[in-house]
């Protein structure tokens, strides 16, 4: 059994997001693109985003830290520490509010 603290793991992504020439970060927590089931850590700076895109297949995301939105086509979402939101299956991006971290998964 493996434990890790997603905690000191977002922190960590956004500290390397801090020095990064796009304002993110990521780390795989579980599983990869070889896998049914991908957990990702990732960190955006205030003002980054994920540029719109397809989802590979059902997918997640909490936050960890900060405050983002997930926007798809005319809808919007914010999310903040704690929040656990469910991802379209339709093309969307997201958006740091402010300095975020969340755990994407994703299951395909």
């Amino acid at each position: 059994m493996d434990k890790l603290s997603l905690t000191a793991m977002a922190r960590q992504q956004l500290k390397l997001a801090a020095t990064s020439s796009n304002g993110r970060s990521s780390q795989t927590v579980l599983g990869g693109h070889t896998k049914h089931l991908r957990q990702t850590v990732i960190a955006l700076l205030a003002g980054h985003e994920l540029g719109e895109h397809d989802s590979p297949g059902e997918a997640t995301l909490q936050v960890l830290s900060g405050q983002l939105s997930l926007i798809a086509g005319d809808q919007s979402w914010k999310g903040s520490a704690g929040d656990f939101l469910v991802i379209p299956q339709s093309r969307h991006s997201v958006s740091a509010l402010e300095d975020v971290a969340f755990l994407l998964t994703v299951a395909k």
